[in-house]
């Protein structure tokens, strides 16, 4: 990603951890990031541009967040333990994670359609957020497919066990997705999937 428009995203991300989305104007966040609004203008088109923007690049950064934690450790429980507490860690820290995976935008947050927007500016990663923005369905199956196939390994799993595997890590996503709703007690969401999740999960 160009460093303008990266630097415009973190301005951006800070303005709107300082006061509401609706007051966050376009020439602060230019002057903030140390380019001219009309370079601002020409990376995203219009506020709503730059909203869209920014929910993509905190889906895509709680994503590869995901992608870390299932590549950290060797068991499969442990892989999808440390997802669930990814999932948690993520939401709690970044009010967008938050909304992205519930559904709840609150007034202060920018709550772009997750509809395709046409879009006016060439850049290819403006394009990709002017596209479909993820939902929280969308962000549970991403995570689930995305387990299960680095759960497979190399080989193909039996049918029956497949099944079972793509159960398990559904189960633990949305166990997760609840917990950043109604956060657990003490022993947090790692006790809940030792008991919710098969001691086997793999062939």
């Amino acid at each position: 990603m160009p460093a303008a428009r990266e630097s415009l995203l973190d301005a951006a991300f800070r303005a709107l951890a300082r006061r509401p989305w609706s007051a966050v104007r376009m020439v602060d966040v230019a002057a903030s990031a140390g380019v001219s609004r009309q370079t601002l203008y020409n990376e995203f088109g219009s506020k709503e541009g730059l909203a869209r923007a920014l929910v993509r690049r905190e889906a895509d950064g709680y994503l590869a967040g995901v992608e870390r934690a299932l590549a950290g450790a060797s068991d499969p429980r442990e892989r999808l333990t440390a997802t669930a507490e990814w999932m948690m860690s993520a939401a709690h820290d970044n009010p967008l994670v938050r909304a992205m995976l519930t559904g709840c935008w609150s007034e202060r947050l920018p709550a772009p359609s997750p509809a395709a927007v046409p879009s006016s500016i060439t850049a290819p990663a403006q394009r990709r957020a002017d596209g479909p923005l993820p939902t929280p369905g969308d962000l549970v199956c991403l995570v689930r497919d995305r387990a299960v196939a680095v759960l497979h390994g190399t080989g193909p799993l039996p049918p029956p066990d497949a099944a079972e595997l793509a159960r398990s890590c559904e189960l633990a996503v949305r166990l997760a997705l609840s917990c950043v709703t109604a956060p657990p007690a003490e022993g947090g969401v790692a006790d809940l999937l030792r008991t919710a999740l098969p001691r086997r999960l793999t062939a």
